[in-house]
């Protein structure tokens, strides 16, 4: 075994590297960017080399800077992670040329896997089902539209170098084709440099499931049993588990035979993962699934086989790369189910939108009793508009499956980042919808269930707490009734009214205290608060907790002089006190277009003059590695268009302002 290892990545993934080298006695060595100096993976590290500048183009992408510091702290081995060069066969190449071990696959493997046309006339070789489709080498568009035809629609146009949900779009007719195309290339050429796609049949209630595999570079090669990523937005997914619902043991014997016979016909070692599209019309079947790639690495959802199967998959790469051998097939056994939800910094309100700046609260739910937490970043720390903007993994682990999505919706309560918004609410809305708990399955699934999701503003019990929180929480912890602003008054029971701006809308609760609890009124609904209590939580957090409607519920709440911030729900939101001059001001707002975050522009689709509808898009802008189309609030007319494709923004800069149609200005700002 290597005594030094160095780590050419960043965040969760490379502080969970550094974990396990260390418990195995190895010196780890980490890389980071101008942007990353303070991060937590440089902390962790034995040793820390600085690469380069914030972007990651010029830092965690550069080669030649990774070797380098390769040479300067006398690393023998190096650990690429997940993204970035983990996938990059010249990459290895040049590790095994400088004499450093590159822990992952051989280059031709990666290269046999990297592009999806190639990958899937592969494994149609090697007697593995393939998606039907179009994946050869003609390009032209004209040609590619009549080949989708042929398929039938819908279809989905892939990059065949892409990865991570990127160049990918689905096309229900012939006439949104061409464009879904453009978009797809452009996409493809930014991310990975090759604008090449290929065409597929879209299965219409497709599930993914995939099967860990390892290999060795004695011939050996294992599965690890498969694990449901179907839960999925915008091809990205949200969130993972394993074993797969619904698997039975000849389907399991199918597919796990199909991706070790993947892995033997590129002589595959270390750690992999084979990627099948599963019909879900009904139940799972031996013929109902389909390869689609081969990520040539670790995974980001790998701590649900982890804790299925008791191994840690890190070791067992570092043990690979070292020339050892892969465990007996026979000695892995499922123990148990397992859940991960990925926390990222984004609002769902907000369609979504990657969030970006300071932490100044980041609250995670506590590891044990089956819970796990990897993360990358820390209170007081900055989520980066440079990387991916994902906060934590969060993973449950129980005796079966619902008792590890009751764990890990109690963890996801806990959750929440601040002003940065977090994605913890709509995680745990999805853990708790029926149709999760009933195994109901498709990469649709959170499309098709966007508005119980995320729904607009917070729960009833969110605001029911934050209105206690604001008129009772201060006297409760002083313990001074005759400073308590609580609507006492004498042979009746206490009824004050708090009000809130949410989202530019004022919604107040008018609370009624009793000797039992509380009975909160929110415009024409009303809310029983139970058992209610409100005790100090240290670190100058109080703790408000009761039941309502049979079931229990509680936040954290920090009283400050705008409003009250709030962790409820899984998500940490400042009820914000209502401001008069702000509303005022927001009526004359809806016009403006602003960029929601720092990023580039790519397309802008009006020119002054032009008339838009509510809905069009008008403005593309690429931040955090993402596309994202920005759409006309209301019907107008455009008055001015500051935004130019290729020019930088910034956060809050009006790219189009429109007028009211019969030439008003609407924008003023």
């Amino acid at each position: 075994m290597f005594k030094t290892l160095l780590i050419a990545n960043r965040g969760e993934i490379a502080r969970r590297v550094i974990r396990t080298a260390r418990r195995m006695g190895i010196r780890t060595i980490a890389v980071y960017s101008e942007a990353d100096a303070n991060a937590l993976h440089v902390k962790d590290a034995d040793e820390a080399v600085l690469i380069g500048p914030a972007p990651a183009a010029e830092s965690y992408l550069r080669a030649g800077a990774l070797l380098k510091a390769v040479k300067q702290t006398g690393a023998e081995a190096i650990h690429p992670g997940y993204g970035f060069l983990s996938e990059n066969a010249e990459f290895a190449e040049a590790c095994a040329k400088a004499g450093i071990v590159f822990v992952g696959p051989p280059p031709a493997a990666i290269r046999a896997m990297g592009l999806k046309d190639r990958a899937k006339a592969l494994m149609a070789r090697a007697g593995v089902p393939v998606t039907p489709g179009y994946h050869g080498d003609e390009q032209d568009a004209d040609f590619l539209q009549r080949e989708a035809g042929k398929i039938g629609w819908p279809v989905l146009i892939k990059a065949v170098a892409g990865g991570g949900g990127k160049g990918m779009r689905k096309v229900t007719a012939a006439k949104d084709f061409a464009a879904a195309l453009e978009s797809c290339r452009r996409e493809a050429k930014k991310s990975f440099g090759d604008d090449r796609v290929l065409i597929e049949k879209f299965i219409e209630n497709p599930r993914h499931i995939e099967v860990q595999v390892f290999g060795d570079s004695h011939g050996g090669a294992i599965h690890l049993y498969e694990r449901d990523c179907s839960l999925q937005r915008r091809h990205q997914k949200v969130i993972e588990e394993a074993p797969a619902p619904g698997m039975t043991a000849k389907v399991r014997e199918a597919m796990c035979a199909a991706a070790v016979q993947a892995a033997k016909a590129v002589d595959y070692a270390g750690a992999g993962t084979v990627e099948f599209i599963v019909d879900g019309s009904g139940p799972l079947r031996a013929d109902g699934f389909f390869f689609m790639e081969m990520n040539t690495r670790l995974q980001v959802e790998h701590p649900v086989t982890e804790m299925i199967t008791g191994l840690d998959l890190v070791e067992l790469q570092l043990r690979v790369a070292a020339g050892g051998k892969v465990p007996a097939q026979d000695s892995i056994a499922i123990k148990g189910h397992a859940i991960e939800a990925r926390l990222y910094a984004e609002d769902p309100e907000s369609g979504f939108l990657p969030s970006t700046g300071p932490l100044e609260v980041l609250a995670l739910p506590p590891e044990g009793a089956g819970i796990r937490v990897d993360s990358g970043v820390e209170q007081g720390g900055e989520v980066s508009l440079h990387y991916d903007p994902m906060i934590a993994k969060i993973i449950a682990h129980g005796p079966a499956r619902d008792e590890a999505i009751d764990r890990l919706i109690k963890a996801m309560d806990a959750a929440g980042a601040y002003p940065v918004r977090a994605n913890g609410a709509f995680l745990r809305r999805a853990l708790a919808h029926p149709d999760f708990r009933a195994a109901k399955l498709s990469t649709h699934f959170i499309e098709a269930r966007q508005d119980a999701l995320v729904p607009a503003g917070p729960p009833a019990s969110g605001l029911a707490l934050a209105a206690i929180a604001a008129l009772r929480g201060g006297a409760m912890k002083n313990g001074d009734p005759f400073a308590a602003a609580d609507g006492w008054r004498l042979n009746a029971a206490p009824r004050v009214t708090a009000a809130f701006d949410i989202g530019g809308d004022r919604r107040e609760a008018t609370i009624a205290f009793d000797s039992g609890g509380a009975e909160a009124r929110l415009g024409d609904e009303s809310l029983r608060l139970d058992k209610l209590g409100v005790s100090d939580d240290g670190g100058g957090w109080s703790l408000a907790e009761a039941v309502c409607g049979g079931a229990r519920v509680s936040a954290r709440f920090m009283r400050r002089g705008d409003g009250v911030l709030l962790v409820h729900g899984g998500e940490a939101r400042l009820y914000r006190y209502p401001n008069p001059e702000a509303a005022a001001e927001s009526l004359t707002a809806g016009g403006a277009i602003k960029a929601p975050m720092p990023g580039k522009v790519l397309a802008v689709h009006v020119k002054p003059g032009d008339t838009v509808t509510k809905g069009q898009p008008l403005v593309v802008l690429e931040a955090m590695k993402m596309e994202h189309a920005l759409s006309a609030p209301r019907d107008g007319v455009a008055e001015a268009v500051s935004a130019a494709a290729g020019a930088q923004v910034s956060e809050g800069d009006v790219l189009v302002a429109l007028a009211e149609i019969n030439g008003e200005s609407a924008a003023e700002d």
